[in-house]
């Protein structure tokens, strides 16, 4: 940027700071509105940003190559420019940032809510279909046809862009879908057995299966309070099976595969992630679509239409018609909840999660219980405390020290 200077008595050009003998350099200067002036008592600075020199030339050097060098004197040069700090925009980029922060949490706030309401809102559907009608292959075969066929057609109608996959992205979705496909039918086993609660407490063992596989398969080590906070939660949850009234070795059982099954669909899910550039809530779609095609001839084959039908009537005519919202509520709550909780991982960081999905766990025991009547001795809620509390501290230790 040009400033000109003035002189109140007589006109100062550069050349009158160059010597006489030197031929003059007439400097090319724009006219500028003036902004601001500041007014000495003989002399006029007008400006409209700070000055800064570009490139002095005329005092034997020049530059080239970045670096002052000697050059011959070619007269005097001076060109001014000026930067100025937009200050508004430093401000508005605070506010901006400032604003999305906000955003960012009420959008995790809300998936939070929605992941937790939906969870429990499954696992009460769930347990009635189950208390009706006592077959989980099917149940987990319904809920798992329920969210492809969902996304099928929100992918259909453009509600949701489809993703972009390759027979790579399938191969290494194979093993993730195997272990969720385990994982889901033992949950299912397990709660069609036992109290949702009971299930649910021996599930928050799940880290304590983490770890020991990592150990002693994948030949991992972590620090000694990683181990230390497993202590708690093997502790508690096996306080609150010893005192669990209704204790049954299926339903036991079925909760600690499931947990196995899990920390398998973690590892893999790990590894299968990495390089996709597959949305969480495509992921667990297509994972929902791959786990249906492995489940669906092993449930026929355990159960088969004939137990099915059997047991439909005898529910709906036990139950009514609204046996068949509870199984259509179960199907859909299941996906979405799973879909809303693959998308939560997608935003926030994995500590944040962990905290999220032990706090998931307590709102579905304590929901259970009150929904269920469940009956629970002093002894068997201190067990529950303990294996919750050292999840939740496993969590914290874990994602610190780089494990998550």
């Amino acid at each position: 940027m040009i400033s000109s200077v003035k002189h109140s008595s007589a006109a100062i050009g550069v050349t009158d700071l160059v010597r006489r003998g030197s031929s003059p350099v007439r400097p090319q200067m724009a006219s500028i509105p003036l902004i601001s002036a500041t007014k000495g008592p003989n002399l006029s600075l007008a400006t409209r940003k700070p000055l800064y020199l570009v490139s002095p030339e005329g005092f034997g050097f020049g530059s080239r190559d970045g670096f002052m060098s000697a050059a011959e004197p070619r007269g005097f040069a001076l060109r001014c420019g000026a930067y100025e700090a937009d200050r508004s925009d430093s401000v508005e980029i605070s506010g901006e940032e400032t604003r999305s922060a906000a955003s960012q949490k009420v959008k995790i706030g809300i998936y939070f809510a929605t992941w937790w309401a939906l969870n429990v809102v499954f696992n009460i559907y769930n347990k009635k279909v189950l208390n009706a009608f006592p077959y989980p292959w099917l149940t987990s075969t319904l809920s798992l046809a329920t969210g492809s066929l969902m996304m099928l057609i929100s992918w259909a109608t453009r509600i949701a862009e489809a993703p972009k996959t390759d027979f790579k992205f399938w191969k290494a979705l194979a093993p993730v879908a195997v272990a969720h496909t385990i994982g889901h039918v033992a949950a299912t086993v397990s709660m069609s057995k036992v109290a949702v609660s009971f299930t649910h407490i021996i599930k928050s063992g799940e880290p304590a299966f983490s770890v020991l596989v990592s150990r002693f398969l994948l030949g991992e080590t972590f620090p000694v309070p990683v181990y230390l906070s497993l202590v708690p939660i093997i502790g508690g949850c096996a306080l609150a099976a010893v005192t669990e009234l209704n204790f049954n070795m299926t339903g036991f059982m079925g909760a600690m595969i499931s947990n196995l099954a899990f920390v398998f669909r973690n590892i893999f899910s790990k590894r299968g992630m990495k390089g996709t550039s597959v949305s969480g809530m495509n992921y667990y779609a297509c994972l929902s679509i791959l786990s249906l095609l492995i489940l669906t001839p092993f449930a026929i084959a355990i159960e088969g239409p004939q137990m099915w039908a059997a047991g439909w009537q005898t529910a709906l005519s036990q139950i009514g018609p609204h046996f068949i919202w509870w199984v259509a509520a179960q199907s859909v709550f299941y996906h979405l909840y799973n879909q809303v909780s693959y998308m939560s991982l997608d935003e926030i960081s994995p500590l944040t999660f962990s905290i999220g999905n032990t706090m998931k766990r307590i709102s579905v025991i304590v929901s259970s219980i009150i929904i269920f009547h469940t009956p629970v001795q002093p002894i068997n809620a201190l067990g529950a405390a303990i294996a919750i509390l050292g999840t939740f501290l496993y969590s914290q230790i874990a994602v610190a020290a780089g494990d998550g």
